[in-house]
C-alpha cells in the first residue's frame, strides 16, 4: 500500500509517495534532500484513484453543452474562439 508522507524540513513542506518497509519509509520518487537531514513526518494513506472511464461518454463533462443553441459542436466553438477579434 502506498502512503503519502508530508515532510517539513527547515520550514519547507513537501509531500512524497513512499512505502514503509523494514521500519523505514522508502520514497517512490526522487527526494532532493541532503543525506542525514532531519525532517518531521506526517503520514496519511494515499487516496485510491477512481478507475478510468471506459468511454468518454462516462465523463461528467460529456454533453454539458447539449442544450446550448450558440454552440452547435466543439469544433465550431473552438474555431470561433480562435477568430481574430480586431
Amino acid at each position: 500500500m502506498a502512503i503519502l508522507v508530508s515532510l517539513n524540513c527547515e520550514g519547507k513542506d513537501m509531500t512524497i509517495a513512499a512505502k514503509y518497509e523494514d521500519g523505514v519509509f522508502k520514497p517512490l520518487e526522487d527526494v532532493k534532500l541532503t543525506e542525514g537531514t532531519r525532517v518531521e513526518v506526517h503520514v496519511r494513506e494515499a487516496a485510491e484513484r477512481p478507475p478510468f472511464p471506459k468511454s468518454l461518454r462516462e465523463l461528467a463533462a460529456f454533453g454539458m453543452w447539449a442544450d446550448r443553441d450558440d454552440i452547435p459542436d466543439g469544433v465550431t466553438y473552438v474555431n470561433r474562439l480562435r477568430e481574430p477579434r480586431f
